[in-house]
């Protein structure tokens, strides 16, 4: 019975598709016979309503042409399939649609096509040691690079490497530098890409082109794979859209879960805004370490300028142009150096001069609004201002250092919560208590203050209002500043000279 039904459903549909094919030669046929049709009418029409001149023999002759056509287009259409065999014109009609065929399907592959182009491995040939001031960094993927040399000495104990590495600091400060350093080290191919290279106005092409980057690197495992700016495409997901980027987002989610660390593929992305990462990207498993660069403290500039001024000959002290070049980042002082070096060439010497250094410091103090000098007034202040924090956290701090990287406690305890308030104000209290004027150096700190004490009265009910809470850490911060301003002005010594406190 099924094959019955399903013969004569065949058929119909093999009816269906003779009856529908329409070729353009049946389509002239028809419309031959409907014109010849028509006017035969209307000349027989004309012989009969008018006089009897128009019964002349050009007439006739008029007529007889038109029933010759009509009666050759009812053959031609009787005898269509014979006449389409002896007309060649279907094979230049296949050929045209073919080649409309590939030109479509050209057109669809072209974005694919230059995708594939752009995803290839590069070998860096950089070491750890052409990049200076970084050797707490090194310290944190040294491991990584014997990783890649010796997986199987981790491997044996049942040890993988850490899927991700985010390396997290201010633009200039060398992440992407750091990046190739460990490729060279390891010796294995570089895969780079910006995280803008993934966001496109075509649908699912980001998310085609992350697929295709991670089977390319495990093909050529192993290997390092560097997006730079991640936050350009792993920004946090409101869950009110479905765009091209989000789509790209959940493709490097799932790339990053589809892989484990024992085939030699490692992901390192640079960010300077990890507040804005999506919280699914940062969860362990996916980027497993992060790594806080910072701007270069004073011994830093001093390693970073004799690694630029090396085989150069020079005729200035790099101790102070260190010291006078605070605030400057490892790619602002090369570009110091280089600029330094054209003024140079422009005037005909053969040394770098103190002239040539001043020269290039006001260009790139001038010319780039984001790198700023710091004068000594200025010093004095920034360095009171973390030296308060030091003495109150008892941690290591930085010149430059303008956040506070605690750990987040998951259930925090009312005096922890009232610490990390204290640790945001402590700067703030602090010179205002030593230098009795009120400064704003960092007001993301103060917000950051405000904010938690907000969260303990509106959303934990530790406190009856948020100014009472400020209040109370303000005038506990003071009392402990006044009783304590020589370690302060100590502290502040120390960072002045060296740029940190190391307790």
């Amino acid at each position: 019975m099924f094959q019955y039904l399903k013969d004569l459903q065949k058929r119909k549909n093999e009816k269906n598709k003779d009856n529908n094919k329409l070729t353009e030669n049946e389509k002239n046929l028809r419309f031959m016979m409907i014109s010849a049709s028509v006017l035969i009418g209307l000349f027989i029409y004309t012989l009969i309503k008018s006089d009897s001149v128009m019964l002349n023999g050009s007439y006739i002759i008029g007529i007889g042409f038109l029933f010759f056509l009509m009666i050759l287009s009812f053959y031609l259409n009787k005898y269509k399939e014979k006449v389409r065999a002896m007309i060649p014109a279907n094979k230049f009609q296949d050929e045209m649609e073919k080649a409309k065929e590939n030109n479509e399907y050209s057109k669809n592959n072209e974005v694919s096509s230059e995708l594939n182009s752009q995803i290839e491995p590069i070998v860096s040939s950089m070491k750890f040691s052409d990049i200076a001031g970084i050797e707490s960094i090194k310290e944190e993927l040294e491991e990584i690079v014997d990783f890649l040399h010796n997986p199987k000495k981790y491997t044996f104990y049942g040890a993988t490497l850490p899927k991700g590495v985010l390396l997290v600091g201010p633009p200039g400060v060398g992440k992407t530098l750091i990046a190739r350093a460990v490729a060279g080290e390891a010796d294995v191919p570089f895969f780079y890409q910006s995280g803008a290279s993934f966001v496109h106005i075509y649908v699912g092409m980001g998310a085609k082109r992350v697929k295709e980057l991670f089977l390319k690197a495990k093909s050529m495992a192993p290997s390092i794979i560097f997006i730079d700016e991640i936050d350009a495409v792993g920004k946090s997901r409101n869950g009110g859209s479905n765009d091209e980027r989000e789509a790209t987002l959940n493709e490097l989610l799932t790339q990053m879960d589809g892989f484990d660390g024992e085939n030699g593929v490692i992901v390192i992305a640079a960010t300077n805004k990890i507040e804005v990462l999506d919280e699914a990207l940062l969860r362990a498993g996916r980027f497993d370490r992060r790594v806080f660069l910072s701007l270069p403290s004073l011994n830093d500039r001093i390693k970073i300028l004799q690694l630029y001024t090396k085989n150069k000959k020079i005729n200035f002290d790099i101790n102070k142009l260190a010291n006078d070049t605070s605030g400057f980042s490892s790619a602002a002082l090369a570009t110091l150096i280089n600029e330094a070096l054209l003024n140079m060439i422009k005037t005909n010497n053969i040394s770098l001069s103190e002239d040539d250094i001043s020269i290039a410091k006001q260009k790139v103090q001038f010319g780039k609004k984001q790198i700023n000098i710091l004068s000594d007034t200025q010093k004095d202040i920034l360095a009171t201002y973390q030296a308060c924090k030091a003495f109150v956290m008892q941690k290591n701090v930085s010149l430059f250092d303008d956040g506070i990287s605690d750990e987040i406690c998951e259930y925090p305890s009312k005096n922890e919560l009232m610490e990390r308030i204290q640790n945001y104000l402590a700067g703030s209290v602090g010179i205002e208590t030593i230098k009795n004027e009120k400064y704003v150096v960092f007001p993301n700190e103060l917000q950051c203050a405000k904010e938690i004490a907000n969260d303990m009265v509106l959303k934990y009910d530790m406190g009856s209002g948020a100014k009472e809470i400020l209040d109370s850490v303000k005038n506990d911060l003071r009392a402990k500043f006044e009783t304590q301003t020589y370690e302060i002005l100590r502290l502040r010594d120390i960072m002045i000279k060296d740029e940190v406190i190391v307790f």
